[in-house]
């Protein structure tokens, strides 16, 4: 039995050993580029493990470098909700473009920023959440909200690490791709070839069975992390250094710019990357080298990526529904085809906007057939100096949206320049310019009213179906519908016998059914549905989240003009802000509300079920900062304070009501000082709580305080 026990820890000993060597060479080999054992010595020392481990089954533990074999088990890949924001990119097609958003951005935010230039790997786009230090998801990009959660075959990549070299809670965004070597040598193997590597990748990410996934070569970058409390670092090289430090490989191909060369040297050597440095002026060339080294890379890049280093700044610049304001994507030229501008009309949109569209002789482009190209406004056709009949060179820029990019052979039947209209072709409504777009200032222009209706109803909205753009235009042609409040008062039997109705009642049911049913649309459906500028599903959600979860209280900021409210929430810059607030003041939108309040449509974020506290804290903005006895993670002191009326705001101004600030407290809790803003520490908060508890209840039985130890929550 001794001898037994002593095989016993022998064999915990060596597994524990083996594990920290092949996670050490695995380290070595994609995170530092710089390998330490050949692989012939990995690969014995990994049998080793798998042996042990198959005669031991208890000693494999999540985190072993065995776990990236697979499993033959089918997947089903299930949704999964992001915690953090997984948005696009803006695009830019030139230096010239990339350096004009460099100076509107230092110009707006009026601070002296550095930029980083980053590859744009053409690969897979993933997100690795991490608890405690151990890799607990994998989630897809999907929508940008909601991803499928793909862990067993994230998994199987060997770059991808389990566990990180600290215990910490943290979300990661990367992109995963194959190098063109493994990517030709696969791909010479299949019946039916991929056209790229990111293609193969992709449909390997998403293979049924991980142990199919783990005989690709798959590899990751990673360039953004996310910590669930507040992290010491004060731009982003710091983060990539730390992301480095924990065991992430980060593209070694970077570039950092500073206002001398020496400054972005010493910066990047302190942060511990490896990459370039550079002035502000050596930027259009470091966009020339990456272009014209793009070939000679190991794996394929679609582009570079600058973004703003400090991340303050970015805060202050926020997020539109898309894309970070504080980021761009410069995209390399597109594949180009030759084609004829047939003819140019304009489209007028929901918000009045006018849109020339180029109709062109039908060609092919990269797997599509382009018939139409938007031409954006009146600047960017003089800037061509397009005229109908001219031959044109068009483009796919990011690989999705047809351009002109310019004239090849003017026309030969003496057009000149095509100008836009006088005015709007629907309404005969004289059009007025603001910035670079015509608008149509008619509210009851015919188009726009149909387009305001047809948003209304699309998915996304309020999701009524059986009231597509084509339905609502007989509806609005017909006289039925004449503004979104018609909808709900219109008596839809009328359509019976009508083109595309006929005498049967079923589609008519249908309408009407939905109809009501849109009545109990979430309230945060019903704001989207406003069509307010930027304000879109993203920023509706943060701003609900942050307290802000009905149509008062956020008409009450409205008419305080209370931008510095909104802004302080983290994702919501200072123009989201004031476009909000704009939205929300104009006549019309506050007609279109009362319309939607009479018609009954939810006018308030349903609570989550559970005890109704006194709203103690109603009208408050309050900060949390620091660390606590009782709410662990800190998110759960500002749950409370939601429960009871209050609303989160992410940094500390001069409206802020309460700062709640525990042990370690630092910058914020000088600003409250500084500003006279109410400091709450723990013990006061917890009184406070006390105070408002549910009937039956109190604050140490509650979910405020637990016993034992705490379990991790990540975001």
């Amino acid at each position: 039995m001794d001898n037994y026990r002593d095989d016993i820890k022998d064999h915990i000993s060596r597994a524990r050993d083996l594990r920290a060597l092949l996670t050490e060479y695995q380290r070595a080999y994609y995170v530092t580029g710089r390998p330490i054992v050949s692989d012939l010595e990995y690969d014995r020392l990994f049998d080793e493990l798998s042996h042990l481990e198959a005669e031991h089954p208890e000693l494999r533990t999540p985190d072993s470098p065995t776990q990236r074999v697979g499993s033959d088990l089918s997947s089903d890949f299930p949704e999964v909700e992001h915690t953090i924001p997984v948005l696009s990119l803006d695009k830019a097609y030139s230096d010239e473009e990339i350096l004009a958003w460099i100076g509107k951005t230092t110009r707006n935010t009026g601070e002296n920023l550095s930029f980083v230039l980053e590859e744009k790997l053409d690969g897979f786009s993933i997100v690795l959440y991490y608890e405690r230090g151990l890799l607990s998801r994998a989630v897809t990009r999907g929508n940008g909200f909601v991803g499928n959660d793909v862990t067993a075959n994230v998994k199987t990549i060997k770059a991808v690490p389990l566990r990180l070299t600290e215990p910490v809670d943290i979300a990661v965004r990367g992109e995963v791709f194959l190098r063109k070597s493994e990517f030709e040598r696969i791909n010479a193997t299949l019946v039916e070839p991929y056209a790229n590597p990111r293609n193969l990748a992709a449909g390997t990410i998403r293979r049924n069975k991980s142990s199919e996934t783990a005989q690709v070569p798959l590899s990751i970058y990673v360039y953004e992390g996310f910590w669930s409390e507040d992290v010491p670092y004060t731009d982003h090289i710091q983060i990539l250094g730390r992301l480095r430090d924990l065991g992430f490989p980060v593209d070694p191909n970077l570039s950092y710019f500073c206002r001398t060369a020496d400054e972005a040297a010493a910066r990047l050597g302190k942060a511990g990357l490896p990459g370039k440095a550079g002035s502000f002026e050596d930027i259009p060339q470091a966009i020339s080298d990456r272009t014209g080294t793009r070939s000679a890379l190991p794996y394929e890049i679609d582009g570079l990526v600058v973004k703003v280093n400090e991340l303050s700044t970015r805060e202050e610049l926020g997020y539109t529904g898309h894309h970070p304001r504080w980021a761009i994507a410069y995209k390399f030229e597109a594949p180009q085809a030759e084609t004829q501008v047939l003819d140019i009309d304009v489209q007028v949109g929901r918000t009045g906007r006018i849109t020339p569209m180029a109709r062109v002789r039908e060609t092919q482009l990269s797997g599509s057939t382009i018939r139409n190209i938007t031409l954006h406004n009146q600047d960017y056709v003089n800037e061509l100096e397009l005229a109908i009949g001219d031959t044109v060179a068009i483009s796919k820029r990011g690989d999705v949206i047809p351009a002109v990019e310019t004239v090849i052979e003017k026309n030969s039947s003496g057009n000149t320049t095509w100008q836009m209209p006088e005015s709007c072709p629907v309404c005969r409504t004289t059009l007025v310019k603001r910035g670079a777009h015509h608008f149509c200032p008619n509210y009851d222009c015919p188009a726009q009213v149909k387009g305001r209706v047809a948003f209304f109803c699309a998915k996304g909205q309020m999701d009524i179906e059986g009231l597509g753009p084509k339905t609502v235009e007989i509806l609005y042609d017909n006289g039925f519908v004449k503004s979104v409040r018609d909808l709900y008062t219109f008596d839809y039997n009328l359509l019976a016998g009508l083109k595309g109705f006929g005498s049967e009642s079923r589609k008519i049911d249908g309408i009407k059914m939905a109809i009501e049913q849109s009545r109990r649309t979430p309230f945060r459906n019903v704001l989207v549905s406003l069509g307010i500028p930027e304000f879109g599903r993203k920023a509706v959600d943060l701003v609900c989240d942050a307290g802000y979860d009905s149509m008062d209280k956020l008409l009450a900021v409205a008419d305080a003009d209370d931008i510095e409210s909104l802004s302080s929430i983290n994702g919501i810059g200072p123009v989201t802000a004031q476009l909000i607030v704009d939205g929300l003041k104009s006549e019309e939108t506050r007609r279109l509300i009362d319309d939607l309040r009479k018609a009954g449509l939810q006018m308030q974020d349903k609570k989550q079920e559970g005890p109704v506290y006194e709203q103690i804290f109603e009208g408050q903005s309050w900060c949390v900062t620091g660390t606590f006895v009782n709410f662990n993670p800190r998110s759960k002191a500002m749950d409370e304070i939601k429960r009871r009326g209050g609303v989160e705001v992410s940094g500390v101004s001069k409206k802020t009501s309460c700062l709640l600030a525990g042990s370690g407290a630092g910058s914020k809790l000088d600003k409250a000082r500084a500003f006279g803003v109410r400091i709450v520490d723990e013990d006061e908060f917890m009184r406070m709580l006390a105070s408002s508890m549910p009937v039956g209840e109190n604050v140490e039985a509650s979910s405020v305080k637990e016993e034992g130890p705490e379990q991790p929550e990540l975001f």
